[in-house]
């Protein structure tokens, strides 16, 4: 008997041995969630980041109060940027923008964390492949953005030289060229044979086939246009832009029934164009819908009270 109660004894002690190792390595599993979270918020805030990620990427996929949540995410976020983790970085962001999309701090924090990583993959790409034409694209982007149009086009057009059939590249830099101020008639022209030629590489670019259809309609030449936003809106089911061109090219060539179905469609897909309404407006006059036609016009005429600036193209 005495022999049987030592056994007891001996396994009950191994047993509890056990599972305090266990849970020591563990790092208290019984910890409630929340203490767990601000337990590594505080790791964060002495700057042992190395310890808090982990703890804090658990907290921020656990139900714990919002508040905590935020605090966790926000301080995964500071101590991935500073450690060099973007990995770490987007998966804290996803859930931040998930949970608080509407939050001026979490936006805030957001906008620079992208904007640091932009920058560690530009410089990435500038390293590991400093003559690729993706370093050419993205120098043009970064002078586009600053108005300088004439460097960034020489830019598309060095990557043109390295590889003439390239995708996209013809129609970034003919909407280049349609966005410096007062393109002349030669510039106007150039940007449409690099559309032409987008299309011949690409011939599903709806975009291009929608620019070359609103060079077309500025022009009154409607078949033409027709043809291109008809060709971009099979290309694009939600191109709103490209339905209303067409919906407006068709009434250029008093196709006032024709263009009913597209200029709907166009409306319903953006119906902050006052454009829109007031081209749907006059096709439903012209075919004796005169209810509906003065309900559009109704639609405009408060939108240009609104903003007295959007008037009908």
């Amino acid at each position: 008997m005495i022999s049987s109660m030592v056994s007891r004894f001996v396994s009950g002690s191994v047993l509890v041995l056990t599972v305090s190792i266990l849970s020591f390595g563990q790092g208290s599993p019984s910890q409630p969630p929340a203490a767990a979270a601000n337990h590594a918020i505080n790791l964060a805030a002495t700057g042992r980041c190395a310890e808090a990620i982990p703890e804090l990427k658990r907290a921020v996929h656990q139900s714990i109060a919002a508040d905590v949540k935020k605090k966790a995410g926000l301080a995964g976020l500071r101590c991935a940027m500073t450690h060099n983790q973007p990995y770490e970085a987007v998966d804290f962001l996803q859930v931040l923008n998930r949970d608080f999309h509407d939050d001026p701090e979490v936006l805030y924090q957001a906008t620079h964390a992208y904007s640091d990583l932009a920058i560690r993959a530009s410089q990435d790409l500038l390293r590991v492949a400093p003559s690729s034409y993706q370093v050419h694209e993205l120098n043009a982007e970064s002078l586009e953005t600053q108005g300088k149009w004439d460097d960034a086009a020489a830019e598309y057009r060095k990557i043109l030289a390295m590889n003439p059939n390239l995708p996209g590249i013809h129609y970034r830099l003919g909407r280049l060229l349609l966005s410096k101020p007062n393109p002349g008639p030669d510039v106007v022209d150039d940007a449409r044979k690099n559309f032409e030629q987008e299309l011949k590489i690409d011939p599903q670019n709806a975009g291009a086939e929608y620019v070359l259809g609103e060079l077309a309609r500025q022009s009154s030449q409607w078949p033409e246009a027709v043809n291109h936003f008809s060709r971009a809106t099979k290309l694009d089911a939600n191109f709103a832009e490209a339905y209303l061109g067409l919906g407006s090219s068709l009434i250029g060539e008093k196709r006032y029934a024709d263009a009913l179905q597209p200029l709907e469609t166009g409306v319903k897909l953006q119906p902050e164009n006052p454009a829109g309404h007031y081209d749907l407006a006059t096709a439903l006059s012209r075919t004796g819908h005169k209810e509906e036609a003065e309900r559009e016009f109704a639609i405009h005429r408060k939108m240009q009270e609104a903003n007295p600036s959007a008037t009908p193209q």
